[in-house]
C-alpha cells in the first residue's frame, strides 16, 4: 500500500479548463453543505439549476442527455474527443515496473457492446469521497433501493426510491461503544478518515486511515464496537469483510500492518490474527466460508485458511500489487483485481494457473463483484469504466459502463436487480443506478 497523494485523484473540471496546479481539495477536511465543491464551473453552471434539474433519468439519457449530466456542449471536448484524450494521457499507477509485453496475449478476448443492466437514473445529490486513491471499496447496496456510501466524515444511507439521504453516522464526532464487557478490545474513536468498508445484513463495519475498526448494527443507535487494530503510523484498515463461517458470523480485516484479524460479528470478542510478509490490501472470505483470499503488496496473491490463516495455496500470475477481489457464489471461482490492469479468474480445484485474464481498458482493476445468482461479474477501473461480463457465456460477452470520474465502489443489489456505480468528483460527483434488464422497457415511462 503506497502513502497517499491527491495527485492520482483525476478530477474532471481540472482537464476540462486546464488546471495545472490544482491544489488539495481536502477531503479530510470538515463537511461543509454549503461549499462542497471548489468549482469555478459550478458556480457559473450549477448555482444557476437545483440539484434535481441535474438529475438524469432513463428517459432524458433516452432523449440524449448525457447520463451524468455533463454539458458537452459547453466545453472545450466533445465527449469523443475528451474520451480518446484520457485514453491516450491517462497514466496508470504502478508499484513494479515489470515488462507488460507478453500480457495482453494472455487476455481473453471479449465482444463488447452488450447490455445486461440499463441506465436509470442518475443523481448528483449522492456525492461519494475516497480516502485512499487504491481503495474503492467506498459503496454497498443492502436492496435495490438502500445503498451506503462515505461522504467526507458521513457515513449515508441513501433512498433511490425516495431519493433521499440520511446520515447514519458522523465519525468527526467522538465515538463511545455500546458493547464494553471485559475482555473486549474496545476503545473510543473521533475524526476517522474511512478507507473501505463492507455492509451485510443489518450490520456495517468500516476501516480507518489509521487502523480503525468500526462495527454499527443498522437498526441501532450508536456504534456496537469500535477500535484501533494497530497504532503505528500509515497501518491503514485497508479491507474488511463479513462472511458466514461454518459457525457464525465473522469480521475479518486487512491491515498495512501485514495483518489480517478475524472477529465474531456477534459479541466482536477478537479470534485470532494472521502475520504475512506483506501489507494486506483486500481480504475476501469464501460462500462457505472455509477460505480466504488474501492479497496485497505482492504479485502473488494467496489462499488460506479463514479460521487457522494457514496458506494452501498461492497464486501466480499477476505482476503487481493486489487491491481486489470476490468470489462466485459456487465457492469455486475466484476473481483478483490486480494493478497490471488485469482481473485474473481462479478455478480453486486447480489452481496451477489462472483460468482466464480479463483486461480494463486504462487502470488498475480497483473494485470486484459478482451478482448473488453468479450470473455477472463486475469489475470496476479507478476513473471511467466499469464492466460487466456474463459468467455463463465464458467471460466473453461484456457491457461497457463509459463514465467520467474516479470511481468510488461499485455494487450489485442482493436480488441483481440493480448495480450501483459510485462516482468521486468534485463537479460531477454522483450516484449511478442501472437496473438488470428483463426486456420491460415500458416501466422507464414512469420515470
Amino acid at each position: 500500500m503506497d502513502i497517499f497523494d491527491n495527485s492520482d485523484l483525476e478530477y474532471l473540471v481540472d482537464d476540462f479548463y486546464g488546471v495545472s496546479d490544482f491544489e488539495d481539495d481536502e477531503p479530510f477536511g470538515e463537511i461543509d453543505l454549503k461549499s462542497e465543491t471548489d468549482s469555478d464551473f459550478e458556480d457559473d453552471f450549477e448555482t444557476s439549476q437545483s440539484k434535481m434539474e441535474s438529475d438524469t433519468s432513463a428517459l432524458e439519457a433516452r432523449n440524449g442527455k448525457d447520463i451524468q449530466g455533463i454539458p458537452w456542449e459547453r466545453l472545450n471536448y466533445s465527449r469523443d474527443q475528451y474520451r480518446e484524450k484520457r485514453l491516450n494521457q491517462y497514466k496508470n499507477f504502478e508499484s513494479l515496473f515489470r515488462s507488460r509485453q507478453e500480457l495482453d496475449k494472455e487476455c481473453l478476448q471479449v465482444e463488447k457492446g452488450s447490455t445486461f443492466y440499463d441506465f436509470q437514473f442518475n443523481t448528483r445529490l449522492v456525492k461519494s469521497t475516497i480516502v485512499h486513491f487504491q481503495l474503492r471499496n467506498l459503496l454497498w447496496a443492502t436492496s435495490k433501493h438502500d445503498v451506503y456510501f462515505m461522504k467526507n466524515y458521513s457515513l449515508t444511507h441513501w433512498s433511490s426510491l425516495l431519493q433521499r439521504g440520511k446520515e447514519v453516522l458522523n465519525v468527526a464526532r467522538p465515538i463511545v461503544p455500546t458493547m464494553t464487557q471485559h475482555g473486549l478490545l474496545s476503545r473510543s474513536l473521533s475524526r476517522v478518515q474511512i478507507s473501505t468498508m463492507a455492509v451485510k445484513d443489518d450490520l456495517i463495519v468500516a476501516g480507518g486511515f489509521q487502523g480503525e475498526l468500526i462495527c454499527k448494527k443498522i437498526n441501532e443507535p450508536g456504534v456496537a464496537f469500535c477500535t484501533k487494530l494497530s497504532s503505528a503510523d500509515n497501518d491503514i484498515t485497508n479491507a474488511v469483510d463479513i462472511f458466514n463461517a461454518p459457525s457464525a458470523l465473522r469480521v475479518i480485516t486487512a491491515n498495512n500492518d501485514c495483518t489480517v484479524r478475524l472477529f465474531d460479528a456477534t459479541n466482536f470478542a477478537f479470534l485470532n490474527s494472521f502475520a504475512f510478509d506483506w501489507s494486506v490490501n483486500n481480504i475476501s472470505a469464501s460462500p462457505d466460508g472455509k477460505l480466504v483470499a488474501i492479497l496485497g503488496d505482492s504479485p502473488e496473491c494467496l489462499l488460506a485458511d479463514a479460521g487457522s490463516g494457514k496458506v494452501i495455496h498461492g497464486l501466480e500470475g499477476h505482476l503487481d500489487y493486489s487491491f481486489s477481489s470476490a468470489w462466485h457464489p459456487n465457492g469455486q471461482i475466484l476473481a483478483t483485481g490486480n494493478q497490471d490492469t488485469t482481473c485474473r479468474l481462479w478455478d480453486v480445484r486447480n489452481m496451477s494457473q489462472s483460468l482466464k485474464v480479463l483486461k480494463g481498458n486504462m487502470g488498475a482493476i480497483r473494485a470486484l463483484r459478482f451478482t448473488s445468482d453468479g450470473r455477472f461479474l463486475a469489475m470496476a477501473e479507478p476513473a471511467d469504466f466499469v464492466h460487466v461480463f456474463d459468467t455463463e457465456a465464458g467471460y466473453t460477452q461484456c457491457q461497457e459502463i463509459d463514465l467520467f470520474g474516479e470511481i468510488a465502489g461499485i455494487s450489485f443489489s442482493p436480488d441483481t436487480e440493480a448495480l450501483f456505480v459510485g462516482v468521486a468528483d468534485r463537479t460531477y460527483g454522483s450516484l449511478l443506478e442501472f437496473n438488470r434488464k428483463r426486456n420491460q422497457s415500458y416501466l422507464d415511462s414512469m420515470f
